[in-house]
């Protein structure tokens, strides 16, 4: 058996390069675990950089400066949209209505990575949740 691989949701991302002492232990140990595969969306950086220019995330701008950089030392892979990510997460009832989130969701299910998160707003998915 290969790598167990997780999708870091936004907030996880941002604390496991910037605050790791803000994740839970158990996010915290399987990212620090050289058998687990990581993946960064492209949703993420989206997102970050969206919430950068709108001021909601003025922290984010040394990190989106050198994103890959910081990906690449946390290990991760990135995980592009495709058209079938972008179908599902359009699909999803409207009970849920971030389009960020709702991609990470979509993501998560079709590629079949468990998503680390310590949102609950991913409860409305069927996606699988690590907290």
């Amino acid at each position: 058996m290969g790598p167990i691989g997780y999708l870091l949701d936004t907030h996880t991302l941002l604390w496991a390069i910037g605050s790791p002492d803000l994740l839970p232990h158990r996010t915290r140990k399987l990212i620090e675990d050289p058998e687990t595969r990581l993946w960064v969306s492209s949703a993420s950086v989206w997102e970050m950089a969206t919430k950068h220019r709108l001021g909601r995330l003025p922290e984010a701008g040394p990190l989106l400066a050198d994103v890959g950089h910081y990906v690449q030392r946390l290990g991760a892979d990135t995980l592009a949209i495709s058209v079938e990510h972008a179908r599902l997460a359009g699909s999803f009832p409207n009970t849920h209505r971030d389009p960020f989130d709702r991609m990470l969701a979509a993501q998560s299910i079709l590629e079949h990575l468990p998503l680390m998160t310590s949102d609950g707003a991913f409860d409305d998915f069927p996606a699988d949740v690590v907290r």
